[in-house]
This record gives C-alpha cells, structure tokens and sequence, in this order.
C-alpha cells in the first residue's frame, strides 16, 4: 500500500485561486545531472508562479535534502496575500514509497485522479514510459510530456538486461502518444526523430535550465578538498556517474600522458558502480598520488571555479550540463565529441576543444594545448548564460500549459 503523498508544508490542496499544478516525475533525487535539472526546472516554474507537484517513485538520493529545504524555503515565503490576491506557489514533494519506477504505476494513476495537475512531465527513460501509462489509466486528460536527457539509440545500445534492450522499441510504441517529446539537443532530436518517426510539432529542442541564481555564490565556496589549498599542482576535474557512459578510462589514459609532458593533478567527483574498477585502474598506471576520487558533492561549482581545466570524455550524452556549470564559472573545458551535446554546447569547438571518442592521446593533447593556452574566461561564461534558468523554464512552462482549448489538445488518448 502507498503512503499518504509526504510534501513540505501547506495546505493539502491547491489554493481555491492558484492554478493547478504542474507534476514533474522521477525515480528519486539521485545525485545525477537529470535529478538536478529536473529540481532546477521546479523552481524555475515556481518563479514563474505555478505549484510544482515533484512526484518521486521513492524519496531517495542526496538531492532529497536540498528539494525538502526548496520546499521549506518556498513556505516560508508564503505570507497571507493581504490583497486578496493569488496565493504564492508551493512546492510540494509526494513521495509513492516504491522502490523501482514500475511499481510506482498505481500510485501514479491514484495521483493523478485525486491531485489532477495541469500537466505531468516525466524525466528519464523508465520514468517517461510509466508516466504515459499512467496518464493512459487514470483517464483525467492530463497533459503528458517526456523529456530524453540522452542520445537514445546509444543508450539501448550499451544497456543491460532485458528492460534496457527494450527501451528503444517501447519508446517507439509510446513516445508518439506523448504531448510533447522534449529533447535537451539537437542531437537528441535528431536521434529521436530517426528512431521513432515522431508526427511534426511533436518533437521539441529545448536545452536544460543549467545556470541558476545562486550557482556564482555556490562556486565562490572554498573547495573542500585539501588539493586546492596547499599551493601545490594544478587540478583538473571532470564529474559525473562512475559509470562506462563517463568513460573515465580513457580520462585516466590520457591523464597519463599529461603527466609525462608536466605536472598535475584529477579529481573525478561522483558515485557509481565502476568505483572498484576505477580505482584499480589508477594504481596500475602508477597514478594513486595524483589522482583523487572525493564521491559525490551537492556543491560542484566550488570545484569548478577553482580547477584548472574541466574535462569531459564521455562515449555518449544528451546535453552535458557539466560543461555548461565549468564555463559559468570560468574554467576552460576539453570535451569529446560524442553524441549528443557537447558540439552544440562548444559551438563545433569555438568554447572549448572537441576531440573524438575514446582517443587518449587526443585528449592528452587537446589538454596540454588549453593548459598552455586557456581561452578568455568572461568568453566562457557569456557562452554559459545561453543555459540560464528563467528563458528555459518560461519554454518548459508554454509546453506544459499552452493557452489553447484543452480539447484540441493533441496528447494522450487513454483507450488507444
């Protein structure tokens, strides 16, 4: 049995003159970049003056804290309107207490019949499919949209197990049921639109709300890694998930090969299950002093802004918002030229060098070349504030709630 949806504080309906909600769904609050762009766009919406409902198959991950203090935050502000006027926005967490996504189906659906948002927006492959059946069974009319954060014919490709090698040929069935498919690139779109044949006006481009207000005062924190205050070698970082997607090995290659030319060290921030393998790696290229794996952090940008250079070599992304979070705060960047995003981020290579996939001695070569010569840093972060929060949330929030006659609306039909 589900418990009681859990929320940050306020009352337990929508205000009689507030707008309906608008639900964003996930698995949980893990420590990816989906969860933080997913918690970005809420307050994006917030702002905006719409209720965020954030629907979680399990209140779970390190980002959980920092949505419930979002949430607390939001009801502080909340002082009775002496005008008579709207009452201000709520974010408000409802936690289905399953432990994977497709047991949050129920659950789902008796939320969707009970709350009837204005619109549910899914992020995450498995979370997508589940929020288009649920729509489907409650039969309330809500607006369905799906956002991919990922190049999905790669990620069919290097999954494992059955559910992973059918999400390519579900998303097919599925995808074209959605209000709107939300790609984070137009690498994304153009992978999509290959793979599932999406009916014009369908498929939309609209890139992550990467920059937010407090990310200068976030990154203007002391690092808290000992690396960055005795004086010593320069630091070059990369994060994400420990994961073969990151494809930390050949960082670690090329790494390698830098030392050889100069000093220097690497930090890799976050979690995942390559950990043991990764570090296993390190010590057999004679790396172990020179190369530090600190886990995850809710705080990057502080290891941005102090690093010398950021780094990414993933096989395969959506739209890297790493990359995006390294230039605002000034740092140089070296990225592979995987699909998708990173071309679109980089500008085919003006902000920051490209390299191919999987090469290390390209990637030694393209950081040697941006350590010797780093591109100006105000460059950088003009490039970044294409990424800002409120433009984006304004496009997520036209989607999510068009000014149209809801019944020519073309979304779900539920008895198809």
């Amino acid at each position: 049995m589900n418990r009681a949806p859990t929320r940050g504080t306020g009352p337990t309906a929508a205000q009689p003159t507030a707008p309906a909600p608008i639900a964003l769904f996930l698995p949980s609050l893990a420590g990816g970049g989906a969860e933080r762009m997913t918690l970005n766009l809420a307050r994006g919406l917030l702002d905006l003056g719409r209720p965020v409902d954030l629907v979680l198959a399990r209140a779970s991950g390190p980002y959980l804290a920092q949505a419930r203090e979002q949430a607390q935050d939001q009801a502080q502000d909340q002082a009775p309107d002496q005008s008579g006027g709207r009452a201000p926005p709520e974010l408000r967490l409802v936690d289905l207490d399953r432990p994977r996504v497709l047991a949050a189906l129920p659950g789902l659906v008796r939320y969707l019949r009970r709350r009837r948002p204005r619109a549910l927006l899914a992020a995450m492959d498995h979370a997508n499919l589940i929020a288009l059946w649920a729509v489907a069974l409650a039969g309330t009319g809500t607006r369905c949209l799906v956002s991919v954060r990922s190049n999905l014919s790669a990620e069919s490709a290097h999954a494992n197990g059955l559910a992973g090698r059918l999400l390519l040929p579900l998303a097919r069935r599925f995808y074209p049921r959605a209000s709107a498919v939300i790609a984070v690139s137009a690498g994304v779109a153009d992978d999509l639109q290959r793979h599932l044949r999406l009916a014009p006006g369908r498929l939309q481009v609209i890139h992550n709300p990467v920059l937010t207000p407090d990310l200068p005062a976030l990154a203007a924190a002391p690092p808290p890694h000992p690396w960055f205050g005795d004086g010593g070698l320069p630091v070059l970082l990369a994060a994400g998930r420990l994961a073969p997607q990151k494809d930390y090995p050949t960082l670690l290659e090329a790494f390698a090969r830098v030392r050889r030319v100069r000093p220097a060290r690497l930090l890799i921030l976050g979690e995942g299950p390559q950990r043991a393998a990764l570090a296993a790696r390190i010590q057999a290229l004679g790396l172990t002093p020179w190369v530090d794996l600190p886990g995850f952090t809710p705080n990057p940008f502080c290891f941005m802004r102090a690093a010398r250079l950021f780094v990414l070599a993933s096989a395969w992304e959506g739209l890297p918002g790493v990359l995006i979070q390294a230039m605002a705060c000034g740092t140089p960047v070296v990225s592979t030229d995987c699909p998708s995003g990173p071309r679109e981020v980089l500008a085919d290579g003006a902000f920051g060098a490209l390299v191919p996939v999987g090469d290390p001695a390209a990637l030694a070569a393209a950081i040697l070349a941006t350590l010797e010569r780093p591109p100006d840093p105000a460059r950088l972060r003009a490039r970044a504030a294409d990424f800002a929060l409120a433009p984006i949330s304004r496009r997520y929030l036209d989607l999510l709630d068009p000014a149209i006659d809801p019944a020519l609306d073309p979304g779900l039909d539920p008895d198809a």
